[in-house]
């Protein structure tokens, strides 16, 4: 529906908005020599040859005498993983350097590392805009790499994920969707093969994937009662059973401090961290195979679609069931 032009207005503020935007850090040094930076969606391309860009900047920012007097800038477009350095960047008067591994461009502006692409330029042009104070610059250097980029959109932070080319699966049934659609076949089809990546190493420490999930839990946080561990191991279709910790107990690989008591506590031993160490490193490799037909920011969100999956369908940990209690 149309709306009115009111520029200062909500409405039109939601408007542009709905046009998504890379986020970029903008940085240069002032007349005394000391770095400055700030979180910047207003980026473009101006000209390919030669190479040019542009960005905007609020009049009444704290930063634009030092962009006034600089002739060079850098422009570093965000790496999906990089949210905390564009919040960071984004307020006023922060320490907004310290600690980070700087690298250092053209008249020793700063150059930050891990961004999807960065470009070093020679201030060509400034436009009063509005508001703002528009930068154009020549790009002089730049680099770029396959990290998906952050992006901005609706008010917040989102992510870039490529769409990609429908293609039916080749063991469906003709005419058939469930292999292809239905969700639950889907997330234990790729549990199952994921697993078989792991199974050989699982096998070389003589653990099963109960006693795997287990370690792997007591590896994040020591020290748990059986209570805590069966709550976590549940979500898995498995239960922190008494004969369970029993057998890793006698393997070597765990301590249980108790007897049948819920509250009994369980430690992962030497043998049982060191095992921890090499599993996590072989079930790392396995991500990874499963992953490289996937960029990072589909790793990113198939990963929260997961949790979310786990979130909204769980009853709730139950009470531990009589089989931690053999008659």
């Amino acid at each position: 529906m149309a709306q009115s032009l009111d520029p200062a207005g909500r409405s039109f503020r939601d408007a542009l908005s709905a046009f998504a935007t890379g986020v970029t850090i903008v940085t240069t040094r002032d007349a005394s020599g000391q770095d400055v930076g700030l979180t910047a969606s207003s980026f473009n391309s101006v000209s390919l040859n030669p190479p040019m860009v542009l960005w905007s900047l609020a009049k009444q920012a704290a930063s634009l005498p030092a962009f006034m007097h600089s002739s060079h800038f850098a422009v570093h477009i965000l790496a999906a993983d990089q949210e905390d350095l564009s919040l960071r960047f984004a307020v006023r008067g922060a320490a907004k350097f310290e600690g980070l591994d700087l690298e250092r461009g053209v008249t020793d502006v700063p150059l930050l590392r891990g961004c999807s692409a960065r470009f070093q330029c020679r201030t060509t042009f400034r436009y009063e805009g509005g508001d703002h104070m528009i930068f154009v610059g020549t790009v002089e250097q730049f680099e770029h790499s396959e990290r998906a980029p952050l992006v901005f959109h609706g008010g917040g932070y989102a992510l870039a994920v490529r769409k990609p080319v429908p293609e039916a699966a080749p063991d469906a049934e003709p005419g058939s969707s469930f292999s292809q659609d239905f969700l639950i076949y889907l997330l234990a089809s790729a549990h199952f093969q994921l697993l078989l990546l792991l199974r050989r190493e699982l096998e070389r420490h003589g653990l099963s994937e109960e006693q795997w999930f287990v370690l792997s839990i007591l590896a994040a946080a020591d020290d748990r009662s059986v209570a805590e561990l069966d709550g976590l191991l549940w979500h898995t279709g498995k239960r922190a059973t008494y004969e369970l910790l029993a057998s890793l107990t006698a393997a070597g690989f765990a301590s249980l401090q108790g007897g049948y008591d819920p509250q009994a506590r369980v430690t992962l031993t030497a043998a049982g961290r060191k095992a921890v160490i090499e599993l996590v490193a072989a079930a790392k490799a396995a991500e990874e195979t499963a992953e490289r037909s996937l960029g990072s920011a589909e790793t990113h969100v198939l990963k929260r679609a997961l949790r979310a999956i786990i979130r909204e369908s769980d009853p709730g940990p139950p009470r531990l069931l009589a089989s931690l209690h053999p008659e």
